[in-house]
């Protein structure tokens, strides 16, 4: 039995009074801790903000399994999600948060109403950069008494503004103005909200980056998803509600495997059959094990570079300090047992005199190796060496620290949820869509 089965099997906590009360869970208090809730999964689908709405035994059972399976990545991720563990086959167990009057959506490829606010792109248009948008969430047409021409309307708010406009999002957004323009104090629950919608962007960018890479994995593709945050009782910012296959569109071979087969009329067994099929995709979903080997000759090579390049990242690598001319056996050893331990691994070889050292490693690894030639500066010609490789010594040779540490990583991130979104988060920052909206 693995560790999540056990998980699920072995409740740990008493359930109290309802707190609330969806169309598609129920928040129930945790019986003497004030500070978590469990979210308890019902068997209801609904589309149409309710208008469509069935029941699909074991729905409940699927979605938390999906739910959880996405928040354990994403925390194992770094990133601060409201979930500490499932606690039944239907629920699992959250801090308790005061959630905000808001849906933020990530969008890699234009599909659902983004196509009906921007009619020029065609479906699937793939945008380089990640497009975030924000949906007020409304009911029955109405926001504290003031009525809606739709529910869950776009909401724009520009940087500095007192007021936030409200669109319609199933139309030509170019065609409109603002059906209702409000006070942010009408919409924030907080003084200091507006500051954080860059903080929000950046959340829901990182998650949705995870989850882009995770479903690569298994071969699908993620273009688009939509998120809830909440603050905790400890004022934490947390992404939270859930993230299941009613909060995403995924395709697979160009069809859809999730909420859209029943919004576009797909019989109940084939929607309870993709539910079945994400959960057991999403039961793959994992941060590997992974190293990088930063190998020295001596003390005297400073690793501090390559660990101020990590940054957040400096778990990965491991110093090892080994003249590999003086000590080619011992180094050889070293290096066998570290790949037999972690055989995900990039060597990035910094020796001071030895600059052959690193095509060395290369010639006798399988796994790819860096150097970084350290005198490089003083005696150019040293670079010689690591250039000018044998046949069958692959070795790939990078000036500078950092862009090694970089190279480094983008190899890793190849199978890494958490390596992709920290490469493709900095990527994203700089890159604009040639078309924007």
């Amino acid at each position: 039995m693995d560790a999540q089965t056990a998980e699920r099997q072995s409740p740990k906590y008493s359930l109290g009074a309802l707190v609330s009360e969806g169309k598609t869970k129920r928040i129930v208090q945790v019986a003497g801790r004030a500070d978590l809730v469990a979210l308890v999964a019902k068997d209801d689908i609904t589309a149409g903000d309710g208008a469509k709405h069935d029941i699909i035994p074991d729905k409940g059972r699927l979605a938390t399994a999906t739910a959880c399976n996405v928040f354990r990545l994403l925390k194992d991720c770094g990133l601060p999600v409201a979930f500490e563990q499932q606690d039944s086959p239907t629920s699992f167990i959250a801090p308790g948060c005061t959630m905000l009057p808001y849906e933020v959506v990530v969008r890699r490829e234009a599909h659902g109403s983004y196509l009906k606010r921007t009619p020029h792109f065609a479906k699937g248009q793939l945008f380089p950069k990640l497009i975030v948008e924000f949906f007020l969430k409304t009911k029955d047409k109405s926001w504290k008494g003031k009525p809606l021409l739709a529910d869950d309307p776009l909401m724009i708010h520009k940087e500095g503004a007192s007021q936030i406009e409200l669109y319609v999002p199933s139309k030509p957004l170019p065609e409109q103005k603002p059906f209702l323009t409000l006070a942010t104090s009408e919409v924030f629950i907080r003084p200091d909200e507006a500051k954080l919608y860059p903080e929000m962007s950046r959340l829901a960018r990182q998650a949705f980056l995870v989850l882009e890479k995770a479903w690569q994995l298994e071969g699908r593709t993620l273009v688009d998803f939509k998120v809830e945050f909440g603050f905790d009782a400890q004022n934490r910012l947390l992404l939270a509600d859930v993230i299941d296959n009613d909060s995403w569109r995924v395709l697979d071979n160009g069809a859809y495997i999730d909420k859209q087969v029943y919004r576009d009329g797909g019989a109940l067994d084939d929607v309870a059959a993709t539910y079945r099929r994400v959960a057991e995709i999403t039961g793959n979903f994992r941060v590997p094990q992974q190293r990088i080997i930063l190998w020295r000759g001596s003390e005297s090579d400073n690793p501090e570079p390559f660990a101020k390049a990590l940054g957040p990242l400096a778990d990965l690598m491991q110093v090892v300090t080994c003249s590999v001319h003086k000590e080619p056996v011992a180094a050889a050893g070293i290096l066998h047992k570290m790949v037999q331990e972690v055989p995900d691994t990039v060597v990035i070889a910094y020796i001071g005199r030895s600059n052959g050292a690193g095509p060395t490693i290369s010639a006798m690894s399988t796994i790819p190796v860096i150097t970084v030639p350290a005198s490089a500066k003083e005696f150019p010609e040293d670079i010689w060496s690591s250039l000018r490789a044998p046949s069958k010594v692959p070795v790939m040779t990078v000036l500078e620290p950092a862009n090694a540490v970089l190279a480094a990583l983008q190899i890793l991130s190849a199978r890494s949820p958490r390596l992709y979104a920290h490469v493709r988060g900095e990527i994203e920052d700089r890159t604009v869509n040639v078309v924007q909206i």
